[in-house]
């Protein structure tokens, strides 16, 4: 019996790329970036908003709480953080 299986082909031309708000920069080169997706309710179908929390890397501790960012995956540069910052997107008002 010859099994054969089937390695799937996957793209690396391009790392997936969101916005999200800075919700902590407390961390030394480290934010804490909150994105928001809207889904629909699979019975009810109300829309929902949901939201992930992912740490970025921000090499030069630019960016502050409140600022609208876009991040980039990259490889892993510790247990529970592998994405960067890419831009700032909008900068939050000085209270």
């Amino acid at each position: 019996m010859s099994a054969e299986t089937s390695v799937p082909t996957t793209d690396h031309s391009e790392p997936r790329t969101v916005s999200g708000q800075v919700v902590s920069d407390k961390m030394d080169k480290t934010i804490s970036v909150s994105i928001s997706r809207v889904v629909k309710h699979p019975v009810y179908g109300k829309y929902i908003r949901r939201t992930t929390k992912v740490l970025a890397h921000d090499e030069d501790n630019s960016c502050k709480v409140g600022d609208v960012v876009a991040i980039s995956e990259c490889k892993p540069r510790s247990k529970r953080k592998a994405w960067q910052v890419v831009e700032i997107l909008e900068r939050a008002e000085a209270q």
